[in-house]
């Protein structure tokens, strides 16, 4: 099963992707595909666009282009839920110990990791960013 991640444009300038990346692969997952994208106004308004009537809608889009962001294809057996388990709670505050938020997240809005959130918003993401794999 793959799922995507997309390391955020705040981890990339904390210098903290390739630390991620180590975490990600010492729980199992293996990288199928990835790309570093710089997501366009356009781009992040669409990928992220089952949120756009939440206030925080604006704001993200803003933060998701801001910068470079590393787009992954991972796979693994059960990889939506394990992936949701080991990037942690959305505020890091509120993450448990060992999670990537903990580890690497600055704020709730800052939070250094996308992950997909069910195995059919898996599909379209990765196809989103990665269409070769698409089924």
């Amino acid at each position: 099963m793959l799922t995507l991640a997309i390391i955020k444009p705040d981890a990339i300038e904390a210098g903290n992707a390739g630390k991620i990346l180590a975490h990600l692969e010492g729980q199992g997952f293996k990288i199928r595909a990835a790309r570093l994208v710089r997501l366009t106004k356009a781009q992040a308004e669409e990928f992220y666009a089952v949120h756009r009537e939440r206030p925080f809608f604006r704001p993200l889009v803003t933060f998701m282009g801001s910068g470079p962001a590393l787009a992954l294809a991972l796979a693994r057996e059960d990889a939506v839920a394990h992936l949701r388990q080991v990037i942690g709670a959305t505020d890091p505050a509120e993450a448990k110990a060992g999670t990537v938020r903990k580890l690497y997240a600055q704020s709730r809005e800052r939070n250094a990791i996308h992950a997909s959130d069910s195995a059919e918003t898996a599909a379209r993401e990765v196809a989103f960013f990665f269409p070769e794999l698409a089924p």
